[in-house]
């Protein structure tokens, strides 16, 4: 796929060019930024000309993501605070000959060895994130793919800078975000669900909307509780 950079003012908009019928504008947490999912047969001139009339759109959503409340930094000590399925646990770091992490009550310990890094802690836990996600997305779309009538699909976890999820058609690979792990699973499940249906349908057009509202009614007060948690 060609890509191309558009400065509108002060905005950045990354331009990427695809077998598509129409222009997708997104404004992408968790730092605003701007793409444009084009057509291969429309030239530049005529997508900055979009770009500019979009930009009072452009920066109230580079504003609304902006001004969301963000995690602090983890130091991976006693006591900070931790999030996963959108519940808050504590941490609690036990010396040990080998790096593991048991969830228990309201509490995550997690198990390293002496003098561990920061890095190498904070890898423990996004390892047990990983495990734990995979399983949970496993059981959705082992939920929702027959309904769909989907088969043939393989999905991964990994560090995504600017979506919750992604979906490869040609490929028929969903791969999804490492943070959904500390979000709650109607969360989860709403992502999972909107992957799939670009199996089903490409763009995010009226038949998209249409098939997001037959199997999962619900998809936009779950987008919505997404939307306004933590990045």
């Amino acid at each position: 796929m060609a890509s191309e950079i558009l400065h509108i003012g002060p905005v950045e908009i990354e331009v990427t060019f695809k077998e598509i019928k129409n222009l997708h504008l997104s404004v992408h947490p968790p730092y605003g930024k701007v793409t444009i999912a084009s057509p291969n047969f429309y030239d530049l001139e005529k997508i900055k000309i979009y770009a500019a009339t979009k930009l009072g759109w452009i920066k109230r959503e580079q504003n609304k993501i902006r001004s969301q409340e963000r995690e602090e930094t983890k130091l991976m000590i006693t006591h900070e605070s931790h999030q996963f399925l959108g519940k808050r646990y504590l941490l609690k770091v036990i010396e040990a000959n080998r790096p593991k992490l048991v969830l228990k009550h309201n509490t995550i310990e997690l198990y390293a060895i002496p003098n561990a890094l920061l890095e190498q802690k904070h890898n423990t836990l996004y390892n047990w994130y990983k495990r734990e996600l995979e399983a949970k997305i496993g059981n959705l779309i082992s939920d929702y793919a027959p309904v769909m009538n989907i088969t043939d699909i393989n999905f991964g976890i990994r560090k995504m800078k600017t979506k919750w999820g992604s979906c490869s058609i040609e490929k028929r690979m969903l791969w999804f975000n490492i943070e959904l792990a500390k979000k709650p699973i109607e969360c989860i499940e709403y992502i999972v669900v909107h992957e799939l249906v670009h199996l089903l349908e490409r763009n995010h057009n009226k038949n998209f909307i249409i098939l997001m509202d037959k199997f999962l009614p619900a998809w936009r007060v779950q987008k919505k509780i997404l939307n306004e948690l933590p990045l």
